[in-house]
């Protein structure tokens, strides 16, 4: 946590990631145009952010993509915000929200057409964690029916093989599926590749598709979830509060044999 700390306190870092808050997944040609600095520079700020794991870098073919990982800073407010602050900083973070979006919806007014195709293009969404446990734990707890029912209040079903089908079923009694896929990689137990829709849902782009990457390292794994393929802002809204409690979960499970107490009753904000 050090780490993190020291690169929050540097102004050229946090700039940086401003950037990346702006417009996730940005080459460093991009981040250098965006910054106004040498590459050099900018591959060094980057170093330390990557380090910090305030940074992911995710390779989509000869490109090497930079992504925003709130995880860190997640845990820090976690540690020391939330259990005491937490209903008045939401007043307060829900005021200034509502100022921000108010001024945001004035600037779109005159915003150029170019400018707008940019931000419009579909959203992606990549968060990581640290867990400690074997890839081989971590994977099952993505694919078995009843892990899935303990952190994720629903039962993930299928024979995980590729171009077979996924559901997502709730586990209180109701018994409807929420969401349905189907399997698109499964290279045991590192990668898992789906899509993710719900029932009967065939958006005008398809439907979106969530990896999950474990990556060893001794007796720690990172694990790195990408949904991507967003229908709009709302989706991406939705499962960024989503994915948060279910990662949070699954690593409390498995590091400690038990789920967090209440995790999807805390209540949802626009902070």
């Amino acid at each position: 946590m050090d780490a993190v700390f020291k690169a929050l306190a540097d102004p050229t870092l946090r700039l940086l990631l401003d950037r990346l808050r702006e417009h996730n997944g940005q080459t460093l040609g991009e981040l250098c145009e965006r910054l106004g600095m040498a590459r050099q520079s900018v591959t060094q700020h980057l170093d330390i952010l990557v380090r910090a794991n305030l940074v992911i870098v995710v390779r989509r073919g000869r490109e090497r993509l930079h992504y925003l990982n709130p995880t860190p800073i997640h845990e820090i407010a976690e540690r020391w915000i939330s259990r005491f602050e937490q209903p008045r900083l939401r007043a307060i973070s829900a005021i200034k929200s509502q100022a921000e979006e108010y001024a945001m919806t004035n600037q779109m007014l005159s915003v150029p057409t170019e400018e707008y195709a940019v931000t419009n293009q579909m959203p992606t969404y990549i968060y990581a964690t640290y867990i400690r446990a074997g890839a081989e734990q971590v994977w099952q707890a993505l694919t078995d029916a009843d892990l899935t029912a303990r952190y994720w209040a629903h039962a993930n079903v299928s024979d995980w093989q590729p171009g077979s089908t996924w559901e997502h079923r709730r586990v209180d009694g109701s018994g409807p599926v929420d969401i349905v896929g189907r399997v698109i990689e499964a290279e045991p137990p590192t990668r898992l590749v789906i899509t993710f829709a719900e029932p009967g849902d065939e958006p005008p782009g398809g439907p979106s598709i969530v990896t999950f990457l474990v990556e060893p390292h001794h007796d720690i794994v990172r694990l790195t979830v990408t949904h991507e393929n967003l229908a709009d802002q709302a989706m991406l809204s939705g499962i960024s509060y989503g994915w948060p409690a279910v990662l949070a979960n699954l690593k409390s499970l498995l590091e400690t044999g038990e789920v967090l107490p209440g995790v999807w009753e805390t209540p949802r904000t626009n902070a």
